[in-house]
């Protein structure tokens, strides 16, 4: 069981029982769209992004999306860290048709990757691991150039990321998620070669 003590942001109350399945830690739901009608609910969490920051973890359809933007959008960037999803088609088990994207969302995501995807806020400082830049994406042709949306999509499916990330989310994902192995492996699988 992991101890994170950064209070972690999901959408439903199912996502909530699965991440307390995995982790002691402060899960907090936004009841879905319920974030964008309740002022009480953003004044707490602004409260408690303010002495450690959060972990958002939302699903990573297009609702996830929405969600996770109006988050980070009431809170100073350095104290969100937001962990994406991998978009796996299937549905819950407690449902009856898949979503509409039909995409696992947190709740029916694999408890071993959500393990791992939190192990890094077990007591530990999240993102010291940082190996890439906004000049290292700009280089690798992961931005800046015309066929730059298509190659980060690309490298967001090799690296189990949602593959509707900005370049911007992508770097935050790939800092925090990814070890340097796996983001070599990927760019390599890619024909980039000419990254250390």
């Amino acid at each position: 069981m992991l101890n994170i003590s950064r209070p972690i942001i999901v959408e439903g109350k199912y996502d909530r029982e699965k991440i307390l399945s995995i982790a002691n830690a402060r899960v907090i739901t936004t009841n879905g769209f319920g974030i964008f009608k309740d002022s009480e609910l953003i004044k707490y969490i602004r409260k408690l992004a303010e002495k450690e920051g959060i972990i958002v973890l939302t699903d990573s359809d297009g609702a996830g999306l929405v969600i996770r933007n109006k988050i980070n959008s009431i809170l100073p960037k350095e104290k969100v860290f937001n962990i994406y999803v991998p978009e796996i088609k299937g549905k819950e088990k407690r449902k009856k048709e898949p979503s509409k994207q039909g995409l696992l969302g947190v709740e029916g995501i694999d408890s071993a990757w959500l393990e791992n995807a939190l192990s890094c806020f077990d007591g530990k400082e999240p993102g010291k691991n940082a190996y890439i830049s906004k000049t290292d994406m700009y280089l690798l042709g992961l931005s800046g150039k015309s066929e730059s949306g298509k190659l980060r999509k690309e490298l967001a499916k090799k690296l189990d990321l949602p593959t509707n990330l900005s370049s911007t989310s992508l770097l935050s994902a790939i800092n925090l998620l990814i070890s340097k192995e796996e983001f070599i492996k990927a760019l390599n699988s890619l024909g980039i070669k000419d990254y250390e």
